[in-house]
């Protein structure tokens, strides 16, 4: 999902301490997707589900996972994706024939009785985010006293504009996306961070968050804000197929050459929606004002939800609570939190 420009730009690692105290944008759907594909059975591929079949992944990995975050003293603040722009129609779909295709090969790989690793990496990319689960993503929050924001559109949008706005510290995603939307400030693998297993070895990787500040960012590529989402354009983003042929450094070079998108269309070959719109898309994003709230939680509803309805782990799921109750404050509230 979104431009890679992993190998342009590199952030600087960090523990999870160094965010103690910070609140951070999250970017729902990238992180909550994650869940969805990371939390699987090693063997099968098979996501986590309650006995009547549901898939639970999602669940548990919020759940679990900011309760880490609180612990740490990071206060998380989910933003959840509203209306795509009209041009990203074609993008969703293509994706979607990615995820039934992977998942064909899923099955084909269960009934061959193939190697678990390529089992796993299939059951992966088939991984798919329904609305449901977002809405039930939404509600755990809810109860649990975290606060989620609604954008109108782009939630990588929302969160750059809460980050320019020193609502929060900074954005977090996976994706560069956040960047070019312009908030100040990324986090990467902050939902990921802990040992990852290098596929078909047996040593294990520690994975840090790492922080991108967007001025180092275009200081250190020496282009214009406009001239880094030029870059993204010509490899491809979420909003179009970007330009055959060109990679990081390709892309890179024309800009430095071209410098402005009149130029740089005159010596490429464009496909997809108007490129003038996606530039516009990304200097303009649609995003509202927002003053997100730490919430007291709601205990009965949160047991109910999570081991009642879902059979979690009636101990776990009060350990959680204890944390939350531990790092609210108990005049003030959670909302007087620093920045």
């Amino acid at each position: 999902m979104g431009v890679q420009l992993g190998t342009l730009i590199k952030g600087n690692p960090v523990e999870m301490e160094f965010l103690s105290g910070k609140k951070i944008a999250i970017d729902a759907f990238n992180t909550i997707f994650q869940f969805l594909s990371n939390i699987r059975d090693r063997q099968t591929g098979q996501p986590l589900m309650d006995s009547k079949g549901r898939v639970t992944s999602h669940l548990s990995g919020l759940l679990y996972r900011t309760s880490n975050f609180l612990q740490v003293g990071i206060k998380p603040i989910y933003v959840f994706d509203g209306k795509p722009p009209a041009f990203k129609l074609a993008v969703t779909k293509a994706r979607r024939e990615i995820r039934e295709a992977a998942h064909a090969k899923w099955q084909a790989a269960l009934e061959s009785g193939a190697e678990a690793e390529e089992i796993l990496k299939a059951a992966k990319m088939s991984s798919r985010l329904t609305s449901e689960m977002l809405d039930q993503s939404k509600e755990l929050l809810t109860y649990m006293g975290v606060p989620w924001v609604q954008a109108p559109s782009e939630g990588e949008a929302q969160c750059a504009m809460m980050c320019r706005q020193k609502i929060v510290y900074a954005s977090a995603s996976q994706d560069w996306d956040s960047l070019l939307f312009g908030s100040t400030r990324l986090i990467r693998n902050l939902s990921v961070s802990g040992k990852r297993k290098i596929p078909r070895k047996e040593n294990y990787i520690e994975i840090k968050p790492e922080i991108l500040e967007l001025n180092s960012v275009l200081e250190q590529l020496g282009l214009t804000k406009e001239q880094l989402i030029m870059v993204a354009m010509l490899m491809g983003t979420d909003f179009n197929p970007g330009v055959r042929g060109y990679g990081p450094k390709k892309a890179l070079a024309l800009v430095k050459e071209e410098k402005t998108l009149k130029k740089i269309l005159e010596k490429v070959e464009w496909v997809g929606p108007p490129p003038e719109e996606v530039f516009d898309l990304f200097m303009n994003p649609p995003a509202e004002e927002t003053s997100p709230e730490f919430k007291s939680p709601q205990k009965q509803k949160l047991l109910k939800l999570m081991v009642d309805e879902h059979e979690f782990s009636e101990e776990r799921v009060q350990k959680v609570l204890k944390t939350l109750e531990e790092v609210q404050p108990k005049s003030s509230g959670l909302s007087k939190w620093t920045k």
